[in-house]
């Protein structure tokens, strides 16, 4: 082959790699052809962080909690003391747990629903029975053993304004009594004399 060719030959090949490395510089960006001190320029310089002793130790358990994990859980009413890390200069100080609420008397018609102990004056007792079946407009009672005659003949009771009504029949007021805790403290209509409904 002629050597005037084989230059041809090189030159455009030399023409084609030329080509091919300003096409990549071009896709590139301009980091890629500005060198290492353009690619230095665009990146933020970020400040060296100080070196310093890393340590560690594990962490106290929360307030109420046992401190190991298989433990058993503080007694209500106990004082729960915070376990420190070996180690370390924290003073564990008593937890004392809340006191628990005030239990909650219920209150209303459906509380006083169910079975009395009916006690009078003299501390003569019978049953007294409260229904939530309706009765025109108050609701079913019923008086067993009641050597009260005005107590024994309790058919119906209603619920107004905190107070508990118990009538006869025909619509008689027997009774006023107060919801006072768990009991029915009031008396009897006829007669005044005290009466008490207790579970």
């Amino acid at each position: 082959m002629p050597r005037q060719v084989l230059s041809s030959l090189a030159v455009v090949a030399l023409a084609a790699a030329l080509a091919a490395c300003s096409s990549t510089s071009r896709f590139d960006g301009p980091r890629a052809r500005g060198g290492p001190g353009a690619q230095a320029a665009l990146e933020p310089t970020v400040p060296a962080m100080p070196s310093g002793a890393v340590t560690s130790a594990p962490l106290a358990p929360p307030p109420g909690a046992s401190a190991s994990p298989d433990g058993p859980p503080p007694v209500g009413g106990a004082v729960a003391a915070v376990v420190p890390p070996p180690g370390s200069n924290v003073i564990a100080e008593p937890v004392t747990p809340p006191p628990p609420p005030p239990p909650v008397v219920a209150t209303g018609r459906s509380a006083v629903v169910g079975s009395w102990n009916a006690r009078d004056a003299t501390g003569a007792s019978c049953k007294v029975s409260l229904s939530s079946a309706p009765a025109l407009d108050l609701y079913k009672a019923s008086a067993a053993g009641c050597p009260n005659k005005d107590l024994a003949k309790v058919t119906a009771w209603d619920y107004r304004d905190g107070e508990v009504y118990l009538y006869q029949a025909g619509g008689t007021v027997a009774a006023r009594l107060r919801q006072g805790g768990g009991a029915l403290d009031g008396a009897l209509t006829k007669s005044g004399a005290t009466l008490a409904l207790v579970r």
